[in-house]
């Protein structure tokens, strides 16, 4: 396939509110062949959550972004989507990320586990390059939201090349 799929094709297929979307299926595919872990979790891996129906969370969680008057087409974009604990997705509930990524950002520097058990930034760091989360994710709100959903589908494309070259 060419660059062109890889770069643009690709990348404008996961710009869909469709959750059952074959292409969030193979990126889904993808984290359990590398064995990524679940957003936010230390030990639980994407296959664990697929196979005991983990919860998909938002990451701009779908009440926030209601409440600024977003639709429902929007707000259920695949690009917003997770795998994790639904302990960790009742704790965030309707928080905007800005908030609960400065909170995790203290949690992981000893601040006590609020979400999850991530313990130290090399560790958070890491689920969120698995988890194909923007690094720029700790001062996002609502404005960067076009924006975080552009960013993230570019690494769910570069995730899902990544997994076609290694079959």
């Amino acid at each position: 396939m060419s660059d062109a799929f890889w770069k643009f094709s690709l990348v404008q297929s996961l710009e869909t509110s469709v959750a059952s979307s074959p292409v969030f299926n193979v990126y889904l595919a993808a984290q359990v062949r590398i064995g990524d872990k679940g957003f936010l979790s230390k030990n639980i891996k994407v296959n664990d959550l697929i196979d005991h129906h983990g919860d998909i969370h938002h990451i701009f969680p779908k009440n926030y972004l209601q409440k600024k008057g977003l639709s429902r087409k929007d707000y259920n974009q695949i690009a917003n989507y997770v795998l994790m604990q639904s302990e960790i997705d009742v704790r965030i509930r309707d928080q905007a990320p800005v908030v609960y990524f400065s909170e995790l950002k203290e949690q992981a520097n000893n601040g006590g586990l609020k979400y999850g058990g991530i313990e130290n930034m090399t560790e958070l760091l890491e689920n969120l390059k698995a988890n194909c989360i923007p690094a720029d994710i700790f001062v996002m709100d609502i404005e960067d939201y076009p924006d975080f959903l552009k960013k993230r589908r570019i690494l769910m494309a570069q995730r899902i090349r990544d997994y076609y070259f290694s079959l």
